[in-house]
């Protein structure tokens, strides 16, 4: 009876280290960079990861989620525009774009779905549409829940791409004024190309400070080229985040005056202009609100 008693103690302890072993091997997960190496159709993801630098941050701590599309998502993009990314000039546009399709956190399908909107890694928020399954800015969540050590993968149909300098503005209903203006003046095409720039941008409040009639004179045809130079005075070439402004006491405009940047009382003034919001990211660039509208000389 004892020798029965022991036989069984033994064959129990064998059966929950043999139970434990399995469950560790169905608990034990790879991170998301190497859960898409391992998976069928990342191959172009994985080559974007690498060559925007980003396999040591999504194989870091996390936890993310990451929209990610598959390869026929990104043969889907124009021709071409694949390998202009992958290029190691264009490593920051796109680390730009690939930190679009990330989101802090671990939040699976049930909690998507109970979103509108998203912020991104990269600094703009994406859209969420559950009215037909769901879609990300667009794209279609074509599998969800790839659970990864570090966070969870959904993939999706299409490259999702965040605005650049005019479609950010053109969003926000504060910045209607400008945007008008823009149009006016015939600089929407600059003001989406390569850049980078930065650009410190007057609020719909800003201009309704300048003196009454001056805006509807500016938007005139005939004065076209006046608005352009002045909305040119507020770019400056280069995307220069608020951290990187607070070191400057001027910048080259790419009207090509310079324009005063001091810091005082915490608070940083452009050309006398107190700037109110920062670090507004754009895919070509970064805008910086400004309370007022400021003048060339």
């Amino acid at each position: 009876m004892k020798l029965s008693l022991k036989l069984l103690t033994v064959l129990a302890a064998v059966m929950l280290t043999a139970t434990a072993g399995t469950a560790e091997e169905k608990t034990a997960k790879s991170d998301i960079v190497d859960t898409a190496v391992g998976a069928k159709g990342f191959s172009t993801l994985v080559a974007a990861v690498k060559a925007a630098d980003l396999v040591d941050t999504l194989k870091g701590d996390g936890p993310f989620t990451v929209f990610a599309p598959n390869d026929d998502a990104f043969a889907k993009l124009p021709k071409g525009t694949l390998e202009m990314l992958l290029k190691p000039e264009n490593k920051s546009k796109l680390a730009s774009i690939l930190t679009f399709h990330v989101v802090s956190g671990k939040v699976m399908s049930k909690d998507v779905l109970k979103l509108t909107e998203a912020q991104t890694v990269f600094g703009q928020k994406v859209s969420i549409d559950t009215t037909d399954g769901v879609k990300v800015n667009g794209a279609k969540v074509i599998k969800a829940d790839i659970e990864c050590s570090n966070g969870v993968i959904h993939v999706i149909d299409t490259v999702i791409l965040p605005k650049d300098i005019v479609g950010v503005a053109a969003a926000n209903d504060d910045f209607s004024t400008l945007v008008a203006a823009v149009k006016a003046a015939g600089l929407v095409e600059t003001l989406q190309g390569e850049g980078p720039f930065t650009v410190f941008a007057p609020n719909n409040a800003a201009f309704d400070k300048l003196p009454e009639g001056t805006v509807t004179e500016l938007l005139k045809p005939e004065n076209k080229e006046k608005l352009a130079g002045i909305l040119k005075f507020h770019v400056v070439s280069g995307s220069v985040m608020a951290a990187d402004v607070v070191k400057l006491t001027e910048a080259t405009t790419v009207q090509g005056q310079n324009v005063s940047i001091e810091v005082k009382d915490k608070a940083v003034y452009v050309n006398g202009s107190k700037v109110i919001a920062t670090d507004i990211k754009c895919s070509n660039g970064v805008i910086h609100v400004l309370e007022s509208v400021i003048l060339p000389k």
